[in-house]
């Protein structure tokens, strides 16, 4: 809509006139009004900008029109009766890009926006092969603006970082009192706060909320307001929940994706190849709802490659119902990764991909993609291939099952398949450890504990389970599909994700070698190690009897394996480029590295998209971030249902391990349930202790005592607090004797003094 025209001459641009200013003959320009609003804060709304510009009879109409036109623009806007001209976003701001946004057409709004300002902006997020950070839905981004040349600003944006997101609220406990109700945080290093009866919704005693805080008084003292009641947190299956809301696990699949999962048709022989008839099997845990990956092994047949072997894995065809651009795929971009908790899981995919469409069940036919790799006899890849197929599962194994098998005691079902399938496998797994021994992974083998719920969602056992070959087999199988599939890609010049795990710092690096001195244990000064050299070292601990104080050590100089558009290599396994590849059904990594394969191989026409080519580094920084949050909450569940489990054991004495150091004290971890504990250094004994870096230990100043990582010890549990996860133990043992600690200038001993093991003296 244009302005009104008049039949008088354009006014000056001199300024905005006074309310004594006689009566207009024209209109005032836009450039004037928008002055006006700028300039003289008393003006508040439609008649103080007429008083203005004398805006009077005949000329009201076109006026009221020309300021609905600059509002309905977006160039000013009303907020209760007044008018302001519309703020404008400042050249470098955080924007956040919605979930749902077109990953071939972004767009973000401000992260911090006031309403009364009128509506949020929407900003076109720009990207393009020049890009050197490139976003994607679900992100935050540090962006530079630009608002264009025109009156009514067309803001554009350049993404400068992607920014983590903080959490939208805090979760805790609320308690009545005499003075009403308080928020007892389940986080520990938030502080409690009290609740207004007026925000309690309909929360009561005991119940676990979340929250939004607002600071109130001039002493802005934070105040919580409870925005939504979960539950009661000893409820059955509620302590999974408090890792998923104080992490902000997406775990509710919007209707739209659900509607996209029911109405996925099953994917048919066009375009695959028929293997229905090769006898893949899948070997998985006896409680395994879905089956991604299925595997066989057969001789070699060329004689050109004597007790050589031909390997097939195969994995679900998650690309073939999960395209690019829709609900399905967006969702699953944001979650990242499924996340297993002890009584659920928070699955990537609905229910109707990951455990119909593309579990490999027995018997039925399924979409998959196929590398076939030939062994020579040594266990090295000679070469491999890559098909589109639709296979036919011969056999769905527990891993108990197909390892029994091979030991001499087979079932109804394992007993056919021994010779044709089960033996093949282990045979070609026999020369491929072979080839992993010399190749020389990281040897970290840490036992790995599983709790075990009862129907009400409480712990019922902590095993540790058995570790087979038939594990061992699954996973080298796993490792040699993985290269294949960055090897190919790397070939096909195709942009990838890669799996990498960077070296250990020189710092980590030197800090291990001090704490392996004080062990008389020797290691090579050179920072250029491999995992091989790490091998080494656990190899002489294991002779010397403390392979679990090294073990701690070397796991802790580790970097932490991650996802990357750039390879660096992957250390731990001694391997020089490595890409997920076997998992899509749970991780959004392995599915973006099929889209890439079918891109590459011609294999259809579902393939990575060059917008998801140029978005890689922003992928890859993303789902890094969700696997961290996976593995957190994971963590935080285990030690919450552990502390809820031993809590009726307060008083009780355990044996365990110190499994860390710190100036503040002691961790310990149990060694029958796998629980960790602290103890602060302020109730370790007689002496005042201080913190020997070098040793991870703290020693005593007078006595020499020292308590140091991995010692064997005996500890009391005090109190547990099963919503915070936390445990408090009271140490029973003597440390060793050694020299005094030096002491530090500057630091003062405790005017208290302790007892032996943490009585104080009377």
């Amino acid at each position: 809509m244009k302005s009104p025209k008049t039949t008088s001459k354009p006014r000056s641009t001199s300024g905005p006139r006074r309310a004594t200013s006689p009566r207009a003959t024209e209109l005032p320009t836009r450039e004037q009004l928008l002055e006006a609003l700028a300039q003289q804060s008393d003006i508040k709304g439609k008649r103080d900008l007429a008083k203005v510009f004398g805006i009077r009879g005949d000329m009201r109409r076109p006026f009221k029109a020309m300021l609905a036109e600059l509002e309905g623009e977006g160039i000013i806007t009303r907020t209760r009766k007044a008018l302001r001209r519309t703020a404008a976003l400042p050249h470098v701001t955080v924007l956040d890009i919605p979930a749902d946004a077109d990953p071939d057409d972004l767009h973000a709004f401000p992260a911090q926006w006031n309403d009364e300002e009128g509506e949020k902006p929407r900003v076109t997020v720009l990207g393009g092969r020049d890009a050197r950070v490139v976003p994607a839905p679900g992100d935050r981004i540090l962006a530079r603006i630009d608002a264009g040349e025109g009156d009514v600003p067309v803001y554009t944006a350049k993404a400068m970082k992607i920014l983590d997101k903080p959490r939208r609220g805090q979760i805790g406990i609320v308690r009545m009192d005499d003075d009403g109700a308080r928020l007892i945080p389940v986080d520990r290093k938030q502080k409690e706060m009290r609740i207004p009866l007026g925000d309690l919704l309909d929360a009561k005693d005991g119940d676990l909320v979340e929250v939004e805080v607002k600071l109130s008084g001039r002493l802005m003292i934070p105040r919580a307001k409870v925005t939504s009641v979960i539950g009661n947190p000893m409820s059955e299956g509620a302590v999974s929940l408090i890792a998923i809301h104080n992490l902000e696990i997406p775990y509710h699949f919007p209707a739209s994706v659900i509607r996209e999962a029911e109405e996925a048709k099953e994917a048919t022989l066009k375009g695959r190849e028929d293997w229905r008839d090769l006898p893949l099997v899948t070997i998985d845990p006896p409680d395994a709802k879905d089956h991604d990956d299925a595997v066989h092994a057969a001789p070699d047949a060329d004689p050109a490659n004597p007790g050589g072997h031909v390997v097939t894995v195969a994995i679900a065809d998650v690309a073939a119902y999960i395209r690019p651009g829709t609900a399905l795929d967006r969702e699953a971009y944001l979650r990242g990764n499924s996340v297993y908790f002890p009584d659920r899981v928070v699955p990537m995919l609905p229910e109707r991909i990951s455990n119909e469409l593309c579990s490999l069940k027995q018997g039925e036919p399924r979409a998959a993609l196929a590398v076939r790799m030939v062994m020579g006899a040594d266990g090295k890849k000679r070469s491999h291939s890559f098909h589109r197929i639709l296979m036919r599962s011969a056999a769905k194994l527990s891993y108990q099952q197909a390892q029994a098998a091979i030991d001499g005691n087979a079932d109804d079902q394992t007993g056919p398949l021994l010779d044709p399938i089960l033996r093949p496998l282990w045979a070609a797994y026999d020369a491929m450890a072979s080839a992993r021994d010399k190749r020389g992974p990281l040897d970290l083998d840490l036992p790995e504990r599983k709790i075990v719920l009862d129907d009400k969602g409480m712990v019922k056992d902590i095993r540790i389970p058995e570790r087979l070959d038939a594990h061992r087999l699954i996973e080298e199988m796993m490792i040699a599909a993985n290269v294949a599939a960055a090897e190919t890609l790397e070939q096909k010049k195709s942009a990838l994700l890669y799996r990498v795990h960077d070296e250990p710092s020189s710092e980590k690096l030197q800090a291990l070698r001090d704490f392996l001195g004080s062990l008389d244990i020797s290691v090579k000064k050179s920072d250029s190690v491999r995992a091989s050299d790490f091998n080494g070292i656990l190899s002489q601990a294991r002779k010397a009897g403390n392979v679990e104080q090294v073990s701690e050590m070397v796991l802790r100089s580790q970097a932490q394996a991650e996802y990357a558009a750039e390879n660096y290599g992957h250390f731990g396994l001694n391997l020089d480029r490595y890409a997920h590849f076997t998992s899509p059904i749970r991780r959004y990594a392995d599915l973006i590295v099929h889209r890439a394969l079918i891109a590459a191989l011609g294999l259809g026409d579902d393939g990575l998209s060059e917008n998801e080519a140029l978005r890689l580094s922003g992928i890859a920084q993303h789902i890094s971030a969700t696997e961290r949050r996976a593995m957190l909450a994971e963590r935080e569940t285990a030690d919450r249902l552990l502390a809820q489990f031993l809590a009726a054991q307060i008083g009780a004495r355990f044996e365990g391990r110190i499994s860390g150091v710190t100036r503040s004290g002691l961790f310990v971890r149990l060694l029958e349930t796998g629980a960790d504990g602290f103890i602060p250094a302020s109730t370790l004994g007689e002496d005042y202790y201080r913190y020997t870096e070098d040793q991870q230990a703290m020693v005593g100043d007078r006595t020499g005592e020292k308590f140091a990582l991995g010692d064997r010890v005996t500890v009391r549990l005090l109190e547990a607090a099963p919503v915070a996860g936390a445990l408090r133990f009271e140490l029973l043992s003597e440390g060793t004797r050694g020299n005094p600690s030096s002491g530090r200038r500057g630091q003062k001993r405790p005017s208290r003094s302790y007892g032996p093991r943490g009585r104080k003296k009377r």
